[in-house]
């Protein structure tokens, strides 16, 4: 009978045992899992190259945006949708251009962005050299921003152009862009201009006009209303008329870029704003100016062809799509754009006495205004009759 109980006893004390190892075990296999799902995980912070399986059967391969997939066959041409990127190297420098390019970065790694190899050619017009021209103003006011003059002297800007291009070309940007842009380096030293420094600029220039103008450009109205770029105009057209006989410019206007002393002396006004605004503020006006350069004339043509039609006319239809087209091929013309210069012309066809709705006559509508946008536009033109009416009252 003792025998008895203490072999109980002893099985008893084993399963007891048992399940206490079972229990531990189970523990040591939760903490284990836990410990592996907590370790971190290798992200790797520069692009890389996905390695491919080397033989047998695989499973899917999991995509990363950190992850460029191999070419499969190098000596052809890459698929459309595969990831190109330009080759950065550093620049050579002529070391003769007294300037921190590292201020202006952002904007010299946008304009190499908007001028890449394999866009410069197919959007310069409106892409690239907006920008080129942009970053080339900015450049020249920062550039004379601790001294009164506003534009480099020959030897300097020959200089201070070939690191531009270099920096440009060596992130990306094509190495034709002066060609392509019809850029040079006298674009940086003010040509024929008679005005070339801060002080005269601002004993002839109404500077607080000018800046209020041009400080904030609005890229809707600019185009067809424009301010800034008609404050820029105005200013560089009363220093062209100003005759001086400065010692210090003489030798600044020996040679010149080809182009008038108009021409020349907006890209002054050019860099005085550069000198007042924020780079960002001066890119961003630049840019609205320089995409916007539209000549919005007055239709005559259109009025007498228009004046008095009641019917669809052969002439007046024609001469209005002509007008809409040299509008439309002038500038990359966004729908709330198209529908601003949809208003402006309805409204200068009414002041010069076309009473006739020719949008709904010639079937025009905001298509034929901007390659973006189809809406029919009797109704506003209605409406620009109604508004001038209202006005007249």
């Amino acid at each position: 009978m003792d025998c008895f109980q203490t072999i109980s006893r002893l099985k008893g004390s084993l399963g007891h045992q048992f399940l206490l190892f079972i229990v531990w075990l189970s523990s040591f296999q939760v903490a284990v899992a836990l410990q592996t799902l907590l370790e971190p995980q290798h992200v790797s912070s520069t692009s890389e190259l996905a390695t491919p399986p080397i033989s047998g059967i695989f499973g899917p391969i999991e995509i990363s945006p950190a992850v460029f997939p191999r070419n499969p066959y190098p000596g052809e041409s890459l698929a459309p949708m595969y990831p190109t990127f330009p080759t950065m190297y550093k620049p050579n420098l002529t070391g003769k251009c007294p300037v921190n390019f590292t201020a202006l970065s952002n904007v010299i790694d946008k304009t190499a962005s908007d001028c890449s190899q394999p866009l410069a050619a197919l959007v310069g017009n409106v892409i690239c050299c907006p920008q080129l021209g942009s970053l080339l103003h900015i450049f020249q006011g920062y550039y004379s921003v601790n001294s009164d003059k506003l534009v480099l002297q020959n030897a300097v800007a020959d200089d201070c152009f070939s690191d531009i291009i270099s920096i440009l070309a060596s992130r990306g940007a094509n190495k034709t862009i002066p060609t392509l842009c019809s850029v040079k380096s006298l674009n940086l030293t003010g040509g024929l201009c008679p005005v070339k420094d801060v002080v005269n600029f601002e004993k002839i220039i109404n500077t607080s006009k000018l800046l209020d103008a041009c400080s904030t450009v609005d890229p809707l109205k600019e185009c067809c209303r424009p301010i800034c770029q008609s404050a820029i105009t105005e200013a560089a057209l009363e220093m062209s008329r100003t005759q001086l006989t400065i010692n210090d410019n003489k030798e600044l206007v020996t040679e010149h870029n080809g182009n008038g002393p108009l021409s020349d002396c907006k890209g002054v006004v050019h860099s005085y704003l550069s000198r007042k605004l924020s780079v960002d503020a001066a890119n961003a006006a630049f840019r609205t100016v320089s995409a916007c350069k539209v000549n919005f004339t007055q239709p005559l043509e259109v009025i007498k062809a228009c004046r008095n039609v009641a019917a669809p006319s052969p002439s007046c239809c024609s001469s209005l799509n002509t007008y809409i087209a040299g509008i439309q091929n002038q500038m990359l013309i966004t729908n709330k754009q198209a529908i601003i210069c949809a208003t402006v012309l309805g409204s200068k066809l009414r002041q010069g006495g076309v009473m006739t709705n020719v949008y709904e006559l010639c079937d025009i509508d905001l298509k034929d205004f901007s390659i973006y946008f189809v809406v029919c536009l009797p109704m506003l033109y209605w409406t620009i009759q109604q508004g001038s009416a209202l006005h007249a009252t």
